[in-house]
């Protein structure tokens, strides 16, 4: 069942969501100082393209940095890909069709909030 959602994922979202986040990446490899973020970023990206047996992970070993990290990041862009996330979801919960996708869609918001010190993970 895993496939068959990533499939439809990968079709009706994941390329496109995988492709913004691919493309903030390399303005953040462009621009030195925010290489972190497009690290981030990328990692965003792959979990975007296959969300369904995958889930987003606390690393135990991230320090203060990846903490001040988030903050920056969730300044400046975290919160708008959030509601983004949160807005796109609650549009395909409206049809039962769209509900996987739709909770695939919630299950990237901590990651899109605070994705420093994160991992993602086979569930």
């Amino acid at each position: 069942m895993r496939v068959v959602l990533n499939i439809i994922w990968l079709l009706l979202a994941g390329v496109w969501m995988a492709i913004g986040y691919t493309i903030a990446a390399i303005v953040c490899f462009l621009l030195i100082i925010t290489i972190p973020f497009g690290i981030a970023s990328l990692r965003i990206a792959r979990f975007a393209l296959w969300p369904f047996g995958r889930t987003a992970v606390r690393r135990p070993d991230a320090g203060v940095g990846s903490v001040i990290g988030n903050v920056i990041w969730l300044v400046f862009c975290g919160w708008w890909l959030a509601l983004g996330h949160i807005v796109t979801g609650v549009l395909l919960c409206i049809t039962i069709i769209g509900i996987p996708l739709g909770i695939a869609n919630f299950k990237m918001i901590p990651i899109s909030l605070l994705p420093l010190g994160r991992e993602i993970v086979r569930a």
